[in-house]
Order: C-alpha cells, then sequence, then structure tokens
C-alpha cells in the first residue's frame, strides 16, 4: 500500500554552497538550520528595495523506505520550488522543473542506498528568459515553500508521472433522479490481472455507490448517484468522497482519495454566471499567496485562513492571481462554496520557445492537479498580455496551444483571458478563449469611478456575444490617510470605499458581467512600487498585509453579501476632525440602523448597505458613537481636533503629485520636429548623460508621473539600458502603457523643459 513521509523538517539550507552536497553538511555558518516552507524573500521581497534573486542549497537526510524498490515506486514530490528547481540524490542530480507555483516529481526508484540518504534540492528564482513569469507587479519569491514529501507505492498502481496529480478525473452530469459518475483514471506498471474499484461516499461517510473494472493504463468506470446532492456555491458547498483502489487478487496495491462535487454551470452572455440552473452572478476578490514577513511560506492554516476572511465578506468567488496555489487553497473553497478562476504566471515578455513549452507544461500541471474541485470554473491562460507588444506574430499560435492544452484534458470548463483596459477591443486574442475579463481602474489610474458603468455598456453594445467579467478593479488604500472630501489618488480610507460602493452599485444592473473580482483581497508585495508613503506594497487590499486589519471597504462588500448580521461604523481610524460636527458613515446588512452620540439618539434610517448621518456632534475630550441595527451594534470614539497648520491624515506626497500635475499641464507643446539645442539636454541625449542632472531627472519624474496619474518610483524610470536614448528607453525601463496614449505629447513637453537645462 502507498504511504506518505512528510519530509519538513530537518533542513539546511546556504546562499554560499557552489554544488549539491553528497554528505550531510554541519549547522553551520555556511549552513543554517530551516524548517519547510522556507523562502529567503520572506522580508526583502516586500520593503522596496531589489530583493535577493538567486540560486540556493536545501539539503536533508531520510531513511530508504523499508520496502524492496524491485517491488515497489518511490517519488519525491515537491509541493512548489520558485521558480525553478532540481533534486538531486546523493550527489547525482534526478531531476529538473521549471515553473515556481506547481507541484511536481522526481522518480527515486531504483536510485536510492539502504540506510540514510543525502536530498538536495537547488531552489532558483534568477531571471531567465526560459522561466515564467518575467516580469509582473508581484515579488517572485525563492524557496520550497510549501512542502517535500516522500511517495511510497507498489510497482503498480496509479500514475505518479501525470503532471504532478492523483492520476484521477472525475466528472459529473446530474440526471433527474441523481448524478452519473465518470472516473477516470491514468495507471501505471504491470497491469495484467489488476482490477480498479471506485467508491463513492456522502459527505456522512455513507456508501453510495460502487464500480469495478479491469485496470488499463488509461481506464474508465462509470458509477452513478442517487438523488445526487448539487455543489451549490455559498448557499450548499456539499461534497462527495471517491475512493479508487488497484487490486491484485485479494490485495490492495494502491489507493487515492480525492472529494468532488455534482454541478452543472454555464455562462450567458445576458443571464451571466450559471451554477445548477441558477443566475449567480460571481461577486468576488482576487487573492495573492503572500504575508507580511513571510512571503510566500505560509502554513496550511494561514492559507485557509485566507479563505475564511474571503468567506466571512460574503463573496462567492475568487481569482486566484497570478498562479497556482496551494492544494489547501482549493480544497477550502470547495468546503466554503468560492467559485475559482484558477490560472498560470503568464505575462506579455518572453515568447522563448523553451518558456513557451514550459508555460504549456504549466497549464497542463494546473487542470491535472485540481481537475476535481468543483469550485473551479476557468482557467486562466494569460494576463494583460496585449500591453507591451499586441502585433507579436506568436502571440495568437502561443495562446492557441494553451487553449489547445487545457482542452486535452478538460473539456468542460471555460478557458478565460484577463486583458488590461487598454487592449483594442477588436483583437484577433478575444476569439481564442471561451470568455474574457477587462481589468478597469477607473477613479484611480484613468478617468472617473462613473466611467465603469459608460465603458461596460459601450462595450456590452459593442460585443453583445462576448461572455465577459470585470478581472480587476479597486484602489489603493493606505489606512493612515483620510478626508472629509476623499479624491482621486489621496490613498484614503473613505476614497476607497466610494470606489468599491460605486463599482457594486454598477454591477447590481448589469447581470451580464457574469463575475467581478476585486483587486485584492489583501496588500501583497511588490518590491519596485512607492506609493502612499509605503515601500514594496501594493496597497489595494481590503485588508491588510498581515491580515490584521480590515479595511472600511471590506464592509461595503459584508454589507451587500454576508447573510451574517452585522453593523459597522467607517472612519473610526480618522480619529480627530476638524469642526463641531462630522459626517458618519455606517455599513450593514440590515434593514434599518440608529446612531447614538454619547446616549442621545441622532437619528435612524432604513435602507440597505450603506447609512449616512450628518453634523453629528464632535466634542474635544471625545464623542461616544454607536451604532445599532437589530441585535448588533458597533461602537468608536471620536474627538474634535486642534487647529493645527497641517493636516495629519493627509498623504503628505498628495500635494506632490498634484503639484507634478500642474507642471506637466503647463509646459507648452513643440510644433514640427523636436530637435536638440547645442548645449542643452533633449530627449535624444543617453539616459546615462541625462542622469548626471538631478533638475533633468526631475523633468523626467514630474512628466511621467503626471501621465500616470500617480508617483511613479525611481526605480521604475531610471533602471534598465541607461545607454539608450530617452525616447527609446521608456520602451525598456518604463511600463509604456502607462503613457502609451500621451507618449507624443508626454515626449514633446519633455524635450521643451529639458532644452532649457544646460548640460552638466
Amino acid at each position: 500500500m502507498r504511504t506518505v513521509q512528510e519530509l519538513n523538517q530537518n533542513w539546511l539550507f546556504s546562499k554560499t554552497a557552489k554544488n549539491a552536497p553528497a554528505m550531510l553538511p554541519a549547522a553551520g555558518e555556511d549552513w543554517e538550520k530551516v524548517t519547510l516552507p522556507h523562502t529567503w524573500n520572506a522580508v526583502d521581497g516586500m520593503i522596496g528595495t531589489p530583493y535577493d534573486r538567486g540560486a540556493y542549497w536545501y539539503v536533508t537526510s531520510f531513511e530508504a523506505p523499508s520496502q524492496p524498490q524491485d517491488e515497489g515506486r518511490t517519488y519525491l514530490e515537491v509541493g512548489a520550488c520558485g521558480l525553478r528547481g532540481e533534486v538531486w540524490l546523493n550527489g547525482e542530480k534526478v531531476a529538473e522543473h521549471v515553473g515556481g507555483y506547481s507541484a511536481f516529481r522526481a522518480d527515486f526508484t531504483g536510485r536510492m542506498k539502504k540506510g540514510t540518504n543525502i536530498l538536495a534540492i537547488l531552489a532558483d528564482n534568477t531571471y531567465d528568459e526560459k522561466v515564467y513569469p518575467q516580469r509582473a507587479d508581484f515579488t517572485f519569491y525563492g524557496g520550497l515553500y510549501r512542502y517535500v514529501r516522500l511517495i511510497n507505492a507498489a510497482k503498480s498502481g496509479f500514475s505518479l508521472d501525470e503532471f504532478g496529480s492523483k492520476g484521477i478525473y472525475i466528472d459529473t452530469d446530474p440526471q433527474e433522479n441523481g448524478a452519473k459518475i465518470t472516473l477516470r483514471a491514468a495507471l501505471q506498471g504491470q497491469l495484467k490481472d489488476l482490477r480498479i474499484s471506485a467508491e463513492i461516499f456522502d459527505a456522512e461517510g455513507k456508501l453510495q455507490c460502487e464500480a469495478w473494472s479491469f485496470a488499463e493504463e488509461k481506464t474508465t468506470l462509470e458509477a452513478f448517484i442517487p438523488d445526487a446532492r448539487a455543489w451549490n456555491g455559498v448557499d450548499d458547498p456539499y461534497l462527495y468522497k471517491a475512493r479508487l483502489r488497484v487490486v491484485s487478487f485479494n490485495e490492495v496495491v494502491d489507493e487515492v482519495e480525492t472529494t468532488f462535487g455534482v454541478r452543472t454551470f454555464q455562462v450567458d452572455t445576458e443571464k451571466g454566471f450559471i451554477l445548477n440552473g441558477q443566475e449567480k452572478p460571481i461577486r468576488g476578490v482576487c487573492r495573492h499567496q503572500d504575508r507580511l514577513y513571510l512571503g510566500s511560506a505560509l502554513s496550511k492554516a494561514q492559507a485557509e485562513e485566507d479563505m475564511q476572511i474571503i468567506a466571512e465578506m460574503g463573496a462567492n468567488g475568487v481569482r486566484l492571481a497570478h498562479y497556482q496555489q496551494a492544494q489547501e487553497v482549493y480544497d477550502a473553497c470547495d468546503r466554503l462554496g468560492l467559485v475559482v478562476w484558477a490560472e498560470i504566471p503568464y505575462f506579455a515578455e518572453s515568447w522563448d520557445e523553451d518558456a513557451h513549452a514550459s508555460g504549456v507544461n504549466e497549464i497542463k500541471e494546473l487542470v491535472a492537479q485540481n481537475y476535481n474541485h468543483p469550485s473551479i470554473c476557468f482557467w486562466g491562460l494569460s494576463n494583460e498580455i496585449l500591453m507591451t507588444n499586441p502585433d507579436q506574430p506568436k502571440m495568437i499560435p502561443c495562446h492557441e496551444d494553451l487553449q489547445a492544452a487545457v482542452k486535452s484534458l478538460d473539456s468542460r470548463r471555460l478557458t478565460v483571458i484577463a486583458h488590461e483596459y487598454n487592449a483594442d477591443w477588436k483583437h484577433p486574442l478575444h476569439e481564442v478563449s471561451d470568455a474574457q475579463g477587462w481589468n478597469h481602474y477607473f477613479g484611480w489610474y484613468r478617468g472617473t469611478m462613473d466611467d465603469l458603468g459608460k465603458w461596460v455598456d459601450e462595450y456590452h453594445a459593442a460585443y453583445p456575444d462576448r461572455r465577459f467579467a470585470i478581472s480587476e478593479y479597486g484602489c489603493d488604500c493606505v489606512i493612515p490617510y483620510h478626508s472629509d472630501d476623499p479624491v482621486k489618488m489621496d490613498y484614503t480610507e473613505e476614497y476607497q470605499v466610494l470606489i468599491h460602493e460605486n463599482a457594486l452599485e454598477t454591477y447590481a444592473s448589469r447581470p451580464w458581467i457574469w463575475g467581478s473580482f476585486v483587486w485584492n483581497m489583501f496588500d501583497f508585495a511588490s518590491y519596485f512600487r512607492r506609493e502612499g508613503g509605503t515601500a514594496g506594497r501594493n496597497n489595494k487590499g481590503l485588508v491588510t498585509m498581515d491580515r490584521k486589519i480590515k479595511k472600511d471597504a471590506y464592509y461595503v462588500y459584508k454589507a451587500w453579501f454576508s447573510k451574517e448580521g452585522f453593523v459597522h461604523i467607517d472612519g473610526r481610524r480618522y480619529f480627530e476632525r476638524p469642526g463641531e460636527t462630522t459626517t458618519i458613515r455606517i455599513h450593514s446588512n440590515q434593514p434599518s440602523v440608529s446612531l447614538y452620540a454619547d446616549g442621545a439618539l441622532v437619528g435612524e434610517q432604513q435602507g440597505a448597505h450603506t447609512f449616512i448621518f450628518e453634523n453629528v456632534p464632535l466634542k474635544k475630550t471625545g464623542t461616544v458613537l454607536m451604532a445599532k441595527a437589530g441585535e448588533w451594534t458597533d461602537t468608536i470614539v471620536l474627538r474634535q481636533a486642534e487647529k493645527s497648520e497641517t493636516d495629519p491624515f493627509m498623504f503628505p506626497g498628495f500635494k506632490q503629485a498634484m503639484d507634478a500635475k500642474n507642471w506637466f499641464e503647463g509646459v507648452d507643446d513643440i510644433a514640427g520636429e523636436l530637435e536638440s539645442v547645442e548645449g542643452y539636454y533633449s530627449i535624444n541625449d543617453p539616459m546615462s548623460e541625462i542622469l548626471h542632472s538631478e533638475e533633468a531627472k526631475d523633468v523626467i519624474r514630474n512628466a511621467i508621473t503626471a501621465v500616470a496619474e500617480r508617483l511613479v518610483p525611481d526605480v521604475l524610470i531610471f533602471e534598465g539600458d541607461t545607454s539608450l536614448p530617452l525616447s527609446e528607453f521608456l520602451s525598456t525601463g518604463f511600463r509604456e502603457s502607462l503613457i502609451r496614449k500621451n507618449k507624443v505629447q508626454a515626449l514633446r513637453r519633455m524635450h521643451a523643459a529639458l532644452s532649457k537645462i544646460k548640460k552638466a
């Protein structure tokens, strides 16, 4: 019978070792004791500095399984190794894997010594044009950040070479009096005289049905569950368990188990997402897998806690961006009823043939390893791939390969691509995937929040036959910042609330938007960002990166979707406010809310989701505010602020950003050709020369800041090949998409300002 030995303890880690050790080294200066999960970027990947991207060794020892090797199979399974891994056994290389987010296996059969064996794994997150992701707006953690285990199995049984999966695929077809269950199994070894059985149990452990067949390399069994209960999302996430066995005469030689659900789904161009025949639009979130000062090395409990926080908010779906995530995450989605969009880390950078082959393998691993999760309804092929080079000739063929790879394993679920807002509506890539998503940040990076409704209406009118979702939306929020008059780019909690209130109102009246996914559920690491006074963080989360504080916008969603009663007073971190009165915003899923100030009733309102009370009194000594909604209450204390020349609740960089926009608008356009002036800077000068002048650097910084509508970090503007002229450098050292629509105007205005600065 199959056994599994966890190998997560007693590891040694080295950044100085050059080769795989054939003997177990001693802990000391060169070798640090670590426990899995582990990443060496737990801190430096999120503090705003270039982080350590290297190739480093892990080593441990284990005892060879007692079963004779000629009578069994032994495989090492690695949960994830960022971004590339090599497995070495007793000083010899056994396997290599490209892709930092999926599980993979190394065949140790016949390679182990009796007794103690030395296992070494090289984890490599250095930049490599043959490894996806290439570049993206998140940190690429290195390390063995999930688990490592040893699987010992009989010589014949379920395949251990099936893309790192359990080797079984379960499909369900609900019928009037039950559900037909089709089970496909991949087997390996000598299968003559072997049988395979499948038993299906309900959630209480009662056997529902059983099926048998002769064992073949690809075996199909059919079973039937009478009066089958549907997996019905958050309303009833009912799960069955399948246990499959390989039997030799009177002996079970291999056994695997998996849970699954009985459900149907479809996406209609007018009715949106339909689950088991009922219209249920997905109102979900996106999730990155890292935590503050832990990086991606999360425990099983921490990963499950993330999904619980999402479910408690009332969301019914999650886009697991931008890569395959831990099995416990998908398991939790199954149990909680969250509909999942799962995807691979494919972005617009390299078109290397080896990288593409690895990408195709990554999506096959994603599908095979997660096939039986009823929560998964969508496989994501890529994200914002049209951003930098939409005319790349390999664009369509590469995506057709990914589409074919998915369909070769799974013909039932839908594929989807997330598009950046500037993507051409007519681009042929939109016809490759079954559905599509659009990443839009109206009211933050572009336009106003009201433009969201205008855009979705125009797009739906232009392409009524396309099935589309809003795959990203939101804005940054840093919790010290607050305002009575929140505006775009001020990073306040109040503005984030307005963005999300507007979005939910927009989606509520448009059922044909089959899904919407907040960017992001949790703040996450992106090493190059400098926004809102923070470094190395993307602050668009509804919850802080340490999971300690739920921002006010979290309760916007809870008010709309949670079935658990509550009331929440916004603005508790805006604890000192100017003036003798203030406006109080409250969120609740109850139909009536009352507000009390120092025990006196301020007022009572009937409504839904959001309740606003104006002219609430403030005292310098503090006012106790209590909101009451049914049996639920919430209490905070606010006080009247002392007069001050500065606003301690304003983001200091907000004024700087506004000044940059004003500067940009005040520079005259230049008509005709952009000619250089002798002895003065121009956009035709190499960046390396321009960087000698702080004044010239400020011109570039201010101009790009103004166009991008945010403070852009120096690491984005001034990294790259500085031998290039500024006019070319913007395509390599800076994300050109942020200024693409205004590129000519931006260059002219920069040229006008630079031509007035004498060369250093």
